[in-house]
């Protein structure tokens, strides 16, 4: 789990010169949806009691750091051969495979030394993403029982961003570095020194002190931030045909959200599944236990869902078998003029009734839901989604959003989770799911690697058998192998969505079969007027600024699309959201950076100075804008989707920018509620409010008709039969309703 102690967090991006290495995707590998991730802060779950006693548990994982060489080993050192000890003093040591997306990326090693009275380790920390080194090193002194003396740590925890921080304990207060400034405080009675979510062993670390320190309900951590640790009971996994029993804790507090460790019996840890600072998927598996990466990863999403189904219980709202919902202004979403003093009613789920109220019956005994001065509409999509941690769950519902298609993710979590909300064993909107496949390059993602016919067509094969909807493809797939996934894809009902890969254009991934496109850019690029063949990243930025709808490229590239039938979801809100720097502040894009949690908001709010490319930047997304309204008003059809940006709250400004192109208030509704239920095959189950379908429904405090921002006036969301608190479900994970 990528973030780290998030208002500490340093962009080596944050202006547009960096951004645009990253911007141009046909070339460069960049991926919009795997840049922004974000991630989401849990409510705490009552801890449940451990399978031994508390003070065995405390024996358990103290004794390893007691295992003291012999005196005559160990020599005291000087502080400058600190970090050169000799081996003789080495009472522990060991060293971590790092994966992104479960595909390793690099290694960690770690050594604990013997110095006096005092333990020193010494940790390197380093992986590649994406052809991008990422080095990290941190050093800690504590005295025997953990308790911390110094800690350092220094280098990159992710491609675009840096730490460098120190804390020193003194007998009555503690000095802070950050970079070149140093601060004191008063020193904490009872704390840890961590940083983050790298280097894995300070985690490691972190639970030990804990354990030996009675087992703080929170802990405080320097140089910032409080942890909650919680026992979450044993899992037997099996390594090279070997049973070994591992206790399973979940922290909160490190990261925004919940991350998911494994020790073992020899107290060490064994596996931390988390994100990191990039906010994409993140492991760390002890070397030798690499074979049961996928059965922690999935292990790891179903635990957090039953942590949420238990969370869920506390919201308030309403399980009653029949509901009536009386008196609200009814939009189906069809496109039907709204009907005012309307009844909807529930009953197990699904819509029985629907219509003026004079015209509908309210069973005797139905739960009557008071909805006068409000408006009921359909529940909300988002058509693309990263359901990277559990916490994903209560922030899609709190926004409206009762279906979500997850555009790629890690396939033993997101089938977990997919499964346990299927089973009203998590919080959570429907999941449908694409399965992301990648080719072999150093911008490839993920392990499902499609170098070969065969292996493409055994790819498509596994996510259908697994009851994915679609294929997802990634930066550096083939033509070729495209070409088969797309017509296996076909054969067996699914459809194909993704990226238009390096070395190719969106012209050839349709005509291979490709039903969808991700990103508005891979569109406008077949718009770009002919370029020199030595055009700079910035000739092409300045060009797609000065597209001309009327040219004849972008007459050519809408008439194709619309002949295909070709699915665009834009993800405007996140290119907007690029846009953000000194001068225009993030929350003068999207208000609801004002309401994210508070580590979550550090980082969101954090940009640089305006580069000399912003004006461009600004005059590109404005003519993307442009474009999606070119598209629909051709009919091309156009779903609404995130790629997250502002968890939750970017869905409405995605909605909001479709106004902004030309859709109707209705139009742009549609786009985030039948139009995407029609394209995944849905509508006669999904996506209006119409008698016979699930009732998805969300009630709004004010008529998005009248003005299309009404939309993120949610106050209650329906779905599985349940209808939540929405002010709750922010809440239960740090938000402000």
């Amino acid at each position: 789990m990528l973030l780290r102690r998030c208002r500490k967090i340093k962009r080596e991006n944050s202006d547009f010169a960096g951004f645009l290495t990253l911007l141009d995707g046909s070339q460069y590998g960049y991926s919009p949806c795997l840049f922004w991730r974000q991630q989401m802060r849990c409510l705490r779950i009552g801890r449940i009691i451990r399978r031994f006693s508390a003070a065995a548990f405390v024996l358990f994982l103290a004794l390893p750091l007691f295992a003291q060489a012999s005196p005559q080993a160990a020599e005291p050192q000087s502080p400058q051969a600190q970090t050169t000890q000799s081996a003789a003093a080495v009472i522990e040591q060991g060293k971590f495979i790092l994966h992104k997306f479960e595909n390793p990326i690099g290694e960690e090693a770690y050594q604990i030394v013997r110095d006096g009275k005092s333990l020193a380790v010494k940790m390197d920390f380093k992986f590649t993403d994406r052809g991008s080194p990422v080095p990290l090193s941190a050093t800690f002194r504590s005295s025997e029982d953990l308790t911390p003396e110094a800690f350092e740590i220094k280098g990159q925890n992710s491609r675009s961003t840096s730490i460098d921080e120190a804390v020193e304990v003194q007998p009555n207060q503690v000095r802070l570095r950050d970079r070149e400034k140093w601060t004191e405080a008063a020193r904490p009675p009872q704390f840890f020194t961590i940083a983050g979510y790298a280097p894995t062993t300070m985690q490691m670390l972190m639970v030990r002190f804990w354990a030996t320190h009675n087992s703080p309900p929170e802990l405080a951590t320097l140089p910032s931030g409080r942890v909650k640790i919680e026992p979450r009971g044993q899992d037997v996994i099996s390594v090279n045909g070997k049973n070994e029993t591992l206790d399973r804790y979940t922290i909160e507090g490190l990261i925004w959200g919940r991350e998911t460790l494994w020790f073992d019996a020899h107290k060490n840890l064994v596996a931390a599944v988390t994100t990191d600072a990039e906010f994409d998927h993140f492991e760390a598996i002890r070397d030798g236990y690499e074979a049961a990466l996928g059965t922690f990863v999935g292990k790891a999403g179903s635990d957090g869902m039953g942590a949420l189904a238990d969370l869920s219980k506390g919201i308030s709202g309403s399980r009653s078998e029949t509901l009536a919902i009386v008196g609200g202004t009814l939009v189906d979403g069809t496109g039907k003029d709204p009907v005012p003093d309307s009844v909807v009613v529930i009953e197990k789920g699904q819509i029985i009734a629907a219509g003026p109220r004079k015209d509908v019956k309210i069973p005797r005994g139905a739960t009557k839901v008071d909805a006068r001065g409000k408006t009921i509409l359909p529940g909300l999509w988002d058509m693309h989604a990263h359901f990277e941690q559990v916490e994903w769950g209560p922030i899609y519902l709190a926004a409206g959003a009762t279906t979500v298609r997850d555009c790629g993710n890690e396939f033993e979590f997101i089938t977990a989770v997919r499964d346990a909300i299927a089973q009203g064993h998590g919080l959570g909107p429907r999941l449908l799911l694409a399965g992301v496949v990648d080719g072999t390059s150093p911008l490839a993602l993920g392990v499902e690697r499609v170098d070969t016919p065969e292996q493409a067509k055994m790819w498509t094969d596994k996510y259908h058998d697994a009851g994915f909807q679609q294929m997802k493809i990634y930066s550096s797939v083939k033509l070729e192998e495209l070409k088969v996934i797309t017509e296996e894809a076909h054969r067996l009902g699914m459809t194909v969505t993704g990226h238009v890969p390096e070395g190719l254009i969106a012209y050839q991934v349709i005509d291979a079969g490709q039903d969808q496109i991700n990103h508005i850019e891979y569109i406008a690029d077949i718009m770009l007027p002919p370029l020199p063949a030595n055009a700079s990243r910035l000739d092409r930025l300045k060009a797609s600024g000065d597209i001309d709808l009327n040219s004849p490229e972008a007459q050519k590239a809408i008439s194709f699309l619309v002949q295909h039938g070709t699915v665009v979801d834009p993800t405007l809100a996140l290119f907007e959201f690029f846009t953000a720097n000194t001068s225009k502040p993030p929350i003068s894009i999207e208000p609801g950076v004002a309401k994210v949690a508070p580590e979550l908001a550090a980082i969101l709010v954090e940009t640089g100075p305006p580069s000399p490319a912003a004006p461009f930047l600004e005059k590109a997304v404005q003519k993307d804008i442009a474009i999606v309204g070119a598209l629909h008003h051709a009919g091309v059809p156009i779903v609404a989707g995130t790629d997250q940006t502002v968890p939750g709250h970017s869905l409405y400004r995605e909605i909001e920018l479709y106004v902004q192109a030309g859709f109707t208030p209705m139009e742009a509704i549609q786009a985030a509620t039948v139009v995407p239920a029609r394209i995944m095959g849905l509508d006669k189950e999904l996506g209006t409010v119409e008698v016979g379908k699930r009732a998805d429904i969300i009630i709004v405090d004010a008529n998005p008709l009248e003005s299309i921002h009404n939309i993120r006036k949610v106050e209650f969301v329906i779905t599985n039969g349940v209808m939540y608190n929405c002010a709750e479900l922010w809440r239960s994970v740090g938000f402000k309703p």
